[in-house]
């Protein structure tokens, strides 16, 4: 059990990874839009808000292997389901902040967000498809665990390749294809803004 369980938690904290470029990349192209003013949530404390609620489905999902070993199964996965609950909770709320931000772009633009070397929209529509890939991963997740190992999604292999290693792929594939590259580009003449100045501040 020991191998399985270690191996079966790796696959299932995987999207908590990616949730934390995604917040991440939301703070960058609010900075790059200057559109600070249009966030639903203070950019100094947009990416420090969803990062605390994916590190703390992180370590609740990650404690349930301890359990499982420990031969409390049952408690286990009662963590698990917490620790995805809170993953969409935490994206769905950023989900809604990303579409409230974008609304707001879109009625009072700025100046910087006209600017053609900008494709702040094609970003937007990235984030809005990962985010949606992992919410369907994690909608699927609590389904599989709340029904049990006699479930239908834990008694056949293929649901788990379907709704959670195609959904994964896909948004390792978007990110690459569509990474907004331009978002590193400095906010000011000079150009040239170090990722870690943005974040360090926050």
């Amino acid at each position: 059990m020991g191998p399985y369980i270690l191996s079966n938690i790796f696959v299932l904290l995987g999207p908590t990874l990616f949730a934390a470029t995604i917040y991440m990349t939301l703070g960058r192209l609010i900075h790059r839009v200057h559109g600070e003013h249009l966030s639903p949530i203070r950019v100094s404390r947009l990416t420090k808000t969803f990062v605390w609620g994916d590190v703390l489905s992180f370590a609740v999902q990650g404690n349930s292997s301890s359990l499982s070993v420990l031969g409390y199964p049952k408690w286990g996965n009662v963590l698990v389901i917490a620790g995805l609950a809170i993953q969409l909770v935490s994206f769905s709320f950023f989900w809604v902040t990303a579409i409230v931000f974008a609304r707001r772009l879109r009625q009072s633009p700025t100046s910087e967000c006209l600017k053609p070397g900008v494709p702040w929209k094609q970003s937007l529509h990235m984030l809005y498809a990962v985010s949606a890939l992992i919410l369907t991963r994690s909608v699927f997740r609590i389904i599989e665990y709340v029904m049990g190992n006699d479930g239908y999604p834990l008694m056949h292999e293929c649901t788990l390749y379907i709704f959670d290693s195609v959904p994964m792929a896909s948004v390792m594939v978007i990110f690459f294809v569509w990474y907004p590259d331009q978002l590193s580009l400095d906010l000011s003449v000079d150009r040239g803004i170090p990722l870690a100045h943005s974040y360090t501040t926050v």
